[in-house]
């Protein structure tokens, strides 16, 4: 294979992760896993191994909570994928978006570390933002 082949490939299966995680579909989103996954996310422990994952994503698929993404930029070198993008976490009716870049290792074509950076102060802004839309659209 090609090296653009395997940038093209590593860019469709964090594609198709996101778009798993959007409509809920976990268990699509877990088969581009590989089983050793670690997530790590800014100044949180790290989960490790696919069943502490899968557990953390399956619990995006309640009625109440989701998730949303715009993706901003994507680029591959190889297996590595970086990402800039905006995540939404959704619970209720209050949305929060907030910037994140993200490195994404892949082996044997599966995620086998998904590295968020973000911003705590971001997060922040944004959930101040959500709160106050979704008071907005109640009254």
């Amino acid at each position: 294979m090609t090296e653009e082949l395997v940038k093209q490939d590593s860019i469709t299966t964090v594609r198709e992760f996101f778009a798993a995680l959007e409509v809920n579909a976990s268990g699509e989103a877990l088969d581009l896993l590989h089983p050793d996954i670690v997530w790590k996310n800014t100044s949180l422990p790290d989960v490790r191994g696919i069943r502490r994952v899968g557990g953390m994503l399956r619990g995006l698929s309640r009625g109440w909570i989701g998730f949303a993404v715009d993706m901003h930029h994507i680029a591959a070198d190889g297996d590595i994928v970086l990402t800039d993008r905006t995540d939404y976490l959704r619970v209720g009716p209050v949305r929060v978006g907030f910037w994140v870049a993200g490195t994404f290792e892949l082996r044997d074509g599966r995620i086998i570390l998904w590295h968020d950076h973000f911003s705590w102060g971001n997060f922040l802004r944004g959930t101040v933002v959500g709160l106050w839309r979704a008071a907005r659209t109640r009254g």
